[in-house]
């Protein structure tokens, strides 16, 4: 059973051996580039999600349109159907 338990006494007789070492101010492991490539993707993200909003206020807007104009209280798949093809989407 080689590589297991304590081995022999002397030195390179095998062992368990510590984890390696980090080099010393590199513990996050984050970078420079790294860090600002993450704050423009936020920035990114952030802008997406407020596009990505107002594009689903239209559509849901435009699907409870066609609910009511069919005087329905529940708005189907068809109704979001419709209102993607009015946008043209």
């Amino acid at each position: 059973m080689s590589g297991r338990g304590k081995g022999g006494n002397r030195a390179g007789q095998g062992g368990r051996h510590a984890p390696p070492q980090s080099p010393a101010g590199q513990h996050s492991g984050h970078h420079r580039p790294a860090i600002r490539r993450l704050r423009i993707s936020g920035l990114i993200y952030e802008e997406t999600r407020g596009v990505l909003g107002v594009s689903l206020e239209n559509v849901i807007g435009d699907a409870v349109t066609h609910t009511e104009r069919a005087e329905r209280r529940t708005v189907t798949a068809t109704g979001v159907v419709y209102a993607l093809k009015r946008q043209g989407r």
